[in-house]
């Protein structure tokens, strides 16, 4: 529980102790967030973050994520796991059986990636009432 004082409508109060509210070392800026952005672009995006969740489960062979992740094409599926397999997040293991059988797994990194989407999912099952009336309240509005 926060001991900082609150505001009427729910904030909280900016007290002169407050003034250093990041940690970053570095300023925030254009050239330190440019090489950021590719990156929270690759793992932002709808389906890279449900394949990673389905292998945060243990491997899987390419038919049993595309039958698991609904409305995902095979093209856009194997665009993702080679964007994932590029970025690191992703193994790709080709087994000499006839025929080839490919296994895709997470690796360390992939691994370590669960940890802020659980966090972010948690969050949006927790707040996904506020966000449905906020949504519906603008929508209304918007129509006068």
């Amino acid at each position: 529980m926060c001991d900082c004082p609150h505001s009427p409508q729910g904030g909280t109060i900016l007290l002169p102790g407050h003034t250093n509210v990041t940690k970053v070392k570095l300023p925030v800026t254009q050239e330190n967030c440019r090489p950021v952005a590719p990156i929270l672009a690759r793992v932002g995006d709808k389906w890279s973050i449900l394949v990673v969740m389905i292998l945060s489960q243990g491997p899987r062979r390419f038919n049993d994520l595309k039958r698991n992740i609904d409305g995902i094409s095979q093209r856009m599926l194997t665009l993702t796991l080679r964007g994932l397999e590029r970025d690191g997040l992703v193994t790709r293991t080709v087994f000499p059986t006839i025929p080839p059988r490919v296994d895709y797994a997470l690796t360390d990194l992939g691994h370590s990636l669960c940890v802020p989407v659980t966090g972010l999912g948690k969050w949006a099952m927790a707040n996904i009432d506020t966000i449905e009336r906020s949504r519906a309240e603008f929508d209304a509005r918007s129509e006068d």
